[in-house]
């Protein structure tokens, strides 16, 4: 989906971060967040528009009257605290400012668990899908109240990509506090902005950085991952400034402001976009470089000769994820056998699978209808 044809998405992702909801004294912005809604309202004619906002712990905070000492982080309970209270209140800003446009806004809390369950990944889907039909506006964030490590998306970027595999999204639109990404610091002479990446390489991610403004939990590096995710799973990402007025409507004109990542070639079915996005692995199978290159190159399926190595415990049917030695995930899919009969089949051939288990189930560990590649070379 080039720039020039971005006005043809009809379910859009809307992800609006702590600093366009925020002035710079850390408080809620009302001015912009009204704005914002008009422009969501006319983005919304002819279309599903699913909005994830930050600010609820922003919110929170005035109301509490917490003051963050500079450079020392609240502790997570102060942080939920801060969410519960001010959720109401983020909820009330956009029902309120929407309203006047005639749009009717419904409240959806999640956390990553509720999301890498296929179960409730689907009665979640259901629900948007529902709302979106009667034409409300589904506002989204994550349920900090509840969420630890464990069951923690992190930040509203990961979020929205998530929640683009949800609602089979064509477009995430990321509106923050800056123009887009730039090749450099902004903040240094001569830095140019990136108005369109057609891939995501190494070199893009090293230029992203890391750290947001002090109030943000994401930086341009979770917006950029975010980005590649979803770019793997054919949905295109724009960046743009959440305080340049009209913005959106002039991103989906064609105009060129802001970053446009470009989709990948392919858009996943939606059991593997589930897999690529929201799935979490149960456990890891570590695989030689020859069966890497025959998932990633050949589209094949994982046998259990190219296997090293099992960690975790998982069951049959369980996503897992699949790495090199030493390395980081390049593929997820759906065990065909449980990680005690990989052990015990790894770097053996298919026809010794019976032998060795005393039954067999399949000749795929993995099965390449049940398995997606979630990054390949990015050099």
């Amino acid at each position: 989906m080039p720039r020039s044809t971005l006005h043809r998405a009809k379910r859009i992702v809307v992800k609006v971060g702590t600093g366009t909801l925020t002035d710079r004294t850390g408080r809620f912005d009302r001015e912009n967040c009204a704005r914002l809604a008009a422009e969501l309202a006319d983005v919304a004619k002819g279309r599903r528009v699913v909005l994830v906002s930050s600010g609820a712990v922003a919110l929170g905070a005035e109301r509490l009257g917490l003051v963050k000492t500079k450079g020392k982080p609240w502790d997570i309970p102060t942080k939920q605290a801060a969410a519960a209270t001010g959720q109401p209140h983020l909820m009330a800003a956009w029902g309120d400012a929407l309203g006047r446009h005639g749009k009717v806004t419904a409240q959806v809390l999640l956390t990553a668990d509720d999301l890498a369950s296929r179960k409730r990944f689907l009665n979640a889907r259901r629900t948007f899908e529902k709302l979106l039909e009667a034409g409300a506006i589904p506002v989204v964030n994550e349920n900090d109240t509840v969420a630890v490590d464990e069951i923690k998306v992190g930040d509203n970027d990961t979020l929205a990509g998530l929640v683009a595999g949800c609602v089979e999204a064509e477009l995430v639109v990321m509106l923050t506090d800056v123009e887009g990404l730039y090749d450099r610091n902004p903040a240094e002479h001569g830095a140019t902005l990136l108005h369109d990446v057609p891939r995501i390489t190494a070199e893009v991610e090293r230029i992203a950085g890391g750290a947001g403004s002090e109030r943000s939990v994401g930086g341009m590096a979770t917006k950029v991952k975010a980005a590649r995710r979803l770019a793997a799973q054919g949905v295109a990402t724009a960046l743009l400034s959440g305080r340049r007025a009209g913005a959106l409507a002039a991103l989906l004109a064609g105009e060129r402001i802001g970053t446009v990542f470009a989709p990948g070639d392919e858009r996943l079915s939606s059991r593997k976009g589930w897999l690529a996005a929201a799935a979490k692995g149960k456990g890891l199978i570590v695989v030689d470089a020859g069966a890497r290159r025959a998932l990633v190159e050949q589209g094949r399926s994982l046998l259990p000769s190219g296997v090293r190595s099992v960690l975790g415990h998982f069951r049959v049917g369980d996503p897992v994820d699949i790495a090199i030695e030493a390395g980081r995930p390049f593929a997820r899919g759906l065990a065909g056998y449980g990680a005690e009969e990989v052990r015990r089949i790894a770097g053996l051939k298919t026809s010794e699978i019976e032998r060795a288990l005393g039954y067999k189930y399949l000749d795929e560990i993995v099965h390449r209808n049940d398995l997606v590649v979630l990054e390949a070379s990015r050099e």
